[in-house]
């Protein structure tokens, strides 16, 4: 069922602003079209005269006429970039992060996205598992590209039991459709051992590297990430954690692949996370080595790009002393410890600021090495109570739930300043955390 977009921001000196739009109204449609999500949304308002159907907050129904250049935007944010519904999951993934969650926190931590357009819109991966027909009829006559697939594996018995669904054996016709309409995708696999390691991710990579071919490649490119668990998960699944040692091999046998791919296509093609060098002990590649950065949103050189962009703003914002001693915590997870403690020392080299880097670990979900955006306010109140925080605590906006002060645990920014008894600053980018450093 389709329901009216509702409103929740209107930008300052937009075409909504100026027309009168404010937060609570809602659209029913545009151009005599009910649009069934963003994606519709941002498709007909590329016309240049446009009528729409709204209700204002109070419940009345207006009829708005609007007459712009083609690519002017309205300048309204919405609720959910999703007007009818979300179209959720039907496979049961041992390692999917949804099941390894405790019950009782917020519904939506619960909700198994398997959607399309947030794949197209946000990045958000999808299987590929969960769409009928007319959806990919729509993907063909919008053409929706890039998509982010799970691939897993392309062995259809191996990724079927992966994903524990029968059709999940599909993915090579799958990509073979794509190839047909020079679609793009982005693929990722999620190695666990045991399964669809060694002579299998091997295949699979070889498998996807038929694809990267032509103007347009059909799969641009893929990461390789070790499978996560955390401590709830079913007793019952046949997971086993990556150890130091698949780490080192795993990294070895893909190292030779993007030897191949190098030659082969001129592109390393399949990168590895940065997890894999993390749980391995080893050196991050160079920056260079990760091109354009296509899997960034898989941790595929997420540390080398933060800590280049980190170089750039402190050159340019950071004093060389500061009129009052300031004193602060960051917090972070282990896994970048290592990484960040040059940058720790690039912020201490200010005259009158100091910084402890503070790397912790997650004892909520039971994992030995935490990548920052898993730790839980839980975590925080055990790492932190009875340190010496200083005048606050830096903390990276990735541990919260977005435009919201909830940490995976349900626990709240207001939850852990009372308990630790000290200010949390929270940061969204590079740029704001040098600010916050040296600005009281």
């Amino acid at each position: 069922m389709i329901h009216p977009a509702l409103i929740t921001k209107v930008f300052p000196n937009s075409i909504a602003a100026e027309i009168g739009f404010e937060p609570g109204d809602a659209i029913v449609s545009i151009n005599g079209t009910h649009p069934r999500d963003l994606i519709d949304y941002q498709f007909l308002c590329a016309d240049e005269i446009l009528e729409l159907e709204v209700i204002d907050a109070k419940g009345k129904t207006h009829y708005v006429e609007i007459e712009k250049d083609y690519d002017d935007d309205l300048g309204l944010e919405f609720e959910t970039a999703l007007f009818d519904g979300l179209i959720q999951c039907n496979n049961r993934c041992p390692f999917c992060f949804i099941d390894q969650q405790p019950p009782g926190k917020r519904d939506s931590l619960y909700l198994k996205d398997d959607d399309y357009r947030l794949s197209f819109l946000y990045g958000s991966y999808l299987t590929l598992t969960n769409i009928n027909q007319k959806e990919w009829n729509r993907i063909e006559q919008m053409r929706l590209s890039p998509l982010y697939v799970s691939v897993h594996a392309t062995e259809p018995e191996i990724r079927s039991r992966l994903l524990k669904n029968p059709r999940a054996g599909q993915i090579l016709e799958q990509l073979k459709w794509f190839q047909e309409r020079r679609l793009q995708i982005h693929a990722q696999v999620v190695v666990c051992p045991g399964i669809n390691d060694g002579i299998h991710l091997e295949r699979t990579l070889l498998n996807l590297a038929q694809f990267h071919q032509g103007e347009v490649p059909t799969v641009a490119s893929v990461a390789v990430v070790p499978v996560g668990l955390t401590r709830f998960r079913p007793t019952e699944d046949e997971l086993i954690p990556v150890s130091h040692d698949k780490a080192v091999e795993t990294i070895h046998q893909i190292q030779l692949l993007q030897d191949k791919f190098q030659q082969e296509l001129r592109s390393t093609f399949a990168w590895l996370a940065d997890e894999w060098f993390l749980i391995a002990r080893q050196d991050l590649p160079p920056e260079s080595h990760y091109e354009d950065y296509p899997q960034i949103g898989n941790g595929v050189g997420s540390i080398r790009q933060f800590i280049k962009q980190f170089e750039e703003v402190a050159n340019r914002i950071l004093p060389t002393r500061l009129e009052t001693l300031r004193r602060l915590t960051w917090v972070v997870g282990n896994a970048v410890e290592n990484a960040f403690v040059p940058l720790v020392q690039t912020l201490n080299m200010v005259e009158g600021l100091e910084i402890k880097l503070v790397a912790l670990c997650s004892n909520y979900w039971g994992q030995e090495i935490t990548v920052t955006g898993l730790l839980t306010g839980q975590d925080l109140l055990e790492g932190l109570q009875g340190k010496e925080l200083g005048d606050g605590i830096l903390l990276p906006a990735v541990m919260l739930k977005h435009d919201d002060t909830r940490f995976l645990d349900d626990l709240t920014v207001e939850d852990v300043s009372c308990q630790l008894q000290t200010q949390i600053l929270v940061i969204n980018g590079i740029e704001e955390l040098l600010e916050k450093c040296i600005t009281r």
